[in-house]
């Protein structure tokens, strides 16, 4: 009998609905010679969707459509809707001696393999029933006793799974007669620890899982194992690898994580394998972009914040399909959201803003707000949340996410140099983080691929209709025991709606907010220690890693060089900051500032340790110039210590120029922070040893020249507007 099985090709068996069942309810039916998978399921849950696309692999196939549970859930007795719809479907068969029932779960079931396997498996455990077994008895443990023992493996009956042949099964749910809200568990277990029944009904149990692996109670024993494009479960207390891998119980979490992998989802040698399927291209489209709101959420003071609208702007996708509401928590902040508004909020189809003034309003209720604003648009295909803390570098990102064609997709975004990302891979016992296996390659890019993770946040793609069907609670947030993130992944899971990350792209960062300062005009000036890389992005100039590489220093004078160091936007915010400190100094030789109190030759000017800038611009000087002193000075290793840094303003009325002298440095460093022509006339710097000038300063170039010794220089007379330039005596 098993070689003609075996050996029998597959065929299509394509059964109308009606023939089956009166009732409406999912029925999976294989294409293999005298098998017949069936399942129920009410939905057609992200879950479902997983069990399909597993079933298809193997040359499952699914017909049918569901009614409404009524069997419980899986953390109390249930599931007899579940045997009500299997002996329906099973009376309307016709008897046939060999013909093979497989009856499990499926949203939290995936498969391993084939019918092949399955039925050789079968086969050779000699009964005419098996059940998938558990080390955990349910749900009544006053059971425990009337259970047979067994010789190696698990000992109790898990009605998740069984398969058996057609007259057996058929028997064995003949006595049917209970509730849908009875436990399935309760009858088949009575059924099983009945020495009469069991021997008459010929059952025995899959003890070292050889055809199905329940994961409750048996995790550590499951691994996941790679071999030949393929991936299987493992049970390494066993060394079984079974067919069919049930997430029962409060393993659901697990089983998604394996679901990543098993069978084809993910490989070493073939990468996602699934990344590509089902997707929603919007390159050509002929119609309208689908609708999105995008909820922007400042929650906290957070940097950069200018530069976030500048990339919100920067995104491609058409504005007149953009709905934009902005929460903003922050008085601090109000000015840049207007400024943003009042340039841009016009190019989008509608704005809606809920400012610190709205007291009503707190951070959990303006995330209801945000997904329930899309819920009862029906035009809002998809709602794009984005925390003010997230960078996004990919102009692409929402449209990536929409052909992705999830539920639920977030980007995947680090914190630079660090393995904080905004999803995590598991969770522990008490619902918070956990470090997954694969996190790490995930998060370093060696696994590139879309995830089925347990919790995400900061920013993620959620569709609307998820919104109105899978997830229509406006309360998603709110929980006495987790933050509002978790509370979200926690409500969305429980209603079966899967969560994912994908890394196919690379999108950007996260910022880290924890020590902002908000005390500053310009506070993000001071981030070169907490978000070094938006630091440099924003403030050093954009041509400044290509010093080296295209010999961008000049020489003007001997032993000195130009060469690009500050942006436009930090000279600008450097004067501004000044400025608006406003101390400046007299101009006189008598300082409290400096060390001696004396200053040979005074400027008008404000010392970095006046607004507590002198550890930034320390880091600054060790990032930045160091690394070019090296080159251009051989033989010379700097550590930027300084005693004297300050910002110099020049005006005609006010000190116009400087007269002749040597710095109190080994080499100095002077930044032009405003452009000569545009915001003054005059000015520049002569060495008179050699007798020559630089009277043309770039905005944002740096002169670096000794200071001591060889170098005696004037500051030259500035005739009209204001000039400011960055002093630093370095090595003095």
């Amino acid at each position: 009998v098993e070689k003609v099985l075996l050996n029998t090709p597959l065929t299509w068996t394509v059964l109308p609905v009606q023939m089956l069942y009166s009732t409406s309810w999912w029925i999976a039916v294989v294409g293999y010679h005298n098998l017949l998978v069936l399942t129920v399921a009410t939905a057609e849950t992200d879950g479902f969707s997983r069990f399909l696309r597993s079933a298809k692999l193997f040359n499952y196939t699914v017909l049918g459509r569901g009614e409404e549970w009524q069997g419980g859930d899986y953390m109390a007795p249930g599931g007899g809707q579940r045997i009500r719809l299997l002996k329906a479907a099973l009376e309307e068969m016709k008897e046939e001696q060999e013909k093979t029932i497989l009856f499990i779960d499926s949203y939290d079931v995936v498969f391993a393999s084939g019918p092949k396997e399955l039925l050789k498996k079968f086969q050779q455990s000699g009964h005419r029933v098996v059940f998938s077994s558990e080390t955990l008895i349910w749900p009544d443990r006053h059971l425990e006793d009337k259970y047979p023992h067994v010789r190696e493996g698990n000992r109790f009956l898990g009605a998740g799974g069984f398969i058996g042949y057609l007259p057996n099964v058929k028997t064995m749910v003949a006595d049917w007669t209970g509730e849908d809200h009875d436990s399935d568990q309760l009858f088949f277990t009575n059924i099983y620890i009945n020495p009469e029944k069991r021997k008459s009904i010929n059952i025995t149990l899959d003890s070292r899982c050889r055809l199905f692996q329940n994961l409750n109670g048996a995790l550590d024993e499951v691994v996941l194992k790679f071999e030949d494009s393929r991936v299987r479960a493992r049970n390494v207390l066993y060394d079984t690898l079974p067919v069919i891998v049930h997430g029962n119980g409060p393993t659901k979490l697990q089983v998604n994580y394996l679901g990543n992998y098993i069978p084809k989802v993910w490989t070493f040698e073939t990468g996602c394998t699934e990344c590509h399927q089902n997707l929603r291209p919007l390159t050509g489209i002929q119609s309208e972009f689908p609708q999105v709101t995008i909820g922007v959420f400042i929650q906290q003071p957070t940097p950069f914040l200018a530069v976030f609208f500048e990339r919100l702007l920067n995104l491609q996708y058409p504005k007149n399909r953009l709905k934009l509401f902005i929460y903003n928590q922050e008085s601090h902040h109000k000015k840049q959201v207007d400024s943003f508004l009042e340039g841009h909020g016009g190019l989008y189809q509608d704005v809606k803003v809920v400012g610190p003034e709205g007291a009503d309003t707190d951070s959990i209720s303006s995330r209801n707000l945000g997904l329930d604003l899309c819920r009862q648009d029906k035009q809002c295909k998809y709602f794009f949340s984005v925390d003010s803390e997230v960078v996004l570098k990919n102009k692409d990102t929402l449209k990536i996410l929409i052909e992705q064609n999830l539920p639920i997709v977030a980007p995947m975004i680090t914190r630079p140099g660090r393995l904080w990302s905004n999803f995590w891979g598991a969770l522990s016992a008490d619902g918070f983080y956990a470090r997954s296996e694969d996190y790490v390659d995930i998060v370093q890019g060696r696994r590139v691929g879309v995830w089925n993770v347990p919790y995400i946040s900061s920013v993620y793609l959620v569709k609307g209709d998820v919104l109105r069907s899978g997830i229509p609670d406006y309360d998603l947030f709110s929980s006495d025991t987790q933050d509002a993130d978790m509370a979200f992944c926690t409500s969305v899971r429980s209603k079966g709606v899967f969560l994912y990350v994908t890394n196919m792209h690379t999108f950007g960062r996260i910022l880290s907010v924890e020590n902002y300062q908000t005390k500053h005009l310009h506070n993000d000036l001071w981030q070169i220690f907490e978000n070094p890389v938006d630091f440099e992005e924003r403030y050093i100039h954009p041509n400044y890693s290509l010093i080296m590489k295209n010999k961008l220093i000049e020489t003007p004078c001997p032993d000195v060089y130009w060469f690009p160091m500050f942006s436009e936007v930090a000279c600008d915010h450097f004067v501004q900051e000044m400025e608006h400190f406003g101390q400046w100094s007299g101009g006189d030789t008598g300082h409290r500032r400096i060390q001696g109190g004396y200053e040979n030759v005074p400027t008008i000017d404000i010392h970095m340790n006046q607004v507590g800038y002198e550890k930034e611009w320390h880091k600054l000087l060790l990032d930045y110039v160091a690394p070019i002193t090296e080159k251009l000075f051989p033989g010379y290793y700097t550590k930027a210590e300084f005693d004297l840094a300050f910002v110099v303003r020049y005006k005609p009325d006010e000190q116009p120029s400087l007269r002749p002298h040597h710095d109190a440095s080994t080499f100095t460093v002077n930044v032009a922070l405003n452009q000569v022509g545009l915001d003054y006339q005059g000015g520049g710097c002569r060495f008179i040893r050699y007798n020559c000038s630089v009277e043309a300063p770039r905005k944002g170039w740096s002169l670096m020249h000794p200071g001591r010794l060889t170098h005696y220089h004037e500051g030259l007379p500035t005739t009209g507007g204001v000039r400011y330039i960055a002093v630093s005596f370095i090595d003095p």
